[in-house]
């Protein structure tokens, strides 16, 4: 399976819209993008998961890696909406709370958009 990543700038913060399978095989695609955003200047980024349909500890990876970059930035990354299985990943692994995980785009960015004030 393939990965898609579309992004959306959205005042200050960038979206990053994921869809397909995040394991091995695709991860380094997004962290490419990942990357290229940072190298940009982009360090608030949300993540949304909503077409991801699996994600293994390699994709996990790319997000922790992104924190700790926006963080050295002094940026943020959030996720959103992710599907139950995936959501069931970040539970599991106690990412929930770490990378800051949202029902929805909207909801992540309001949360972001507070955060600065």
């Amino acid at each position: 399976m393939s990965l898609t990543v579309r992004t959306e700038e959205r005042g200050e913060m960038v979206v990053l819209s994921v869809g397909g399978e995040l394991d091995m095989a695709t991860a380094p695609q997004l962290q490419d993008q990942i990357t290229d955003l940072l190298e940009r200047g982009h360090t608030r980024l949300v993540f949304d998961l909503a077409e991801v349909s699996f994600c293994d500890s390699t994709g996990l990876s790319v997000f922790v890696r992104a924190k700790n970059s926006t963080d050295d930035a002094g940026g943020t990354v959030r996720l959103a909406a992710p599907q139950r299985g995936v959501l069931r990943i970040l539970e599991v692994s106690g990412l929930v709370e770490v990378l800051g995980t949202y029902p929805s785009v909207d909801e992540a960015i309001a949360a972001e958009e507070h955060a600065l004030d």
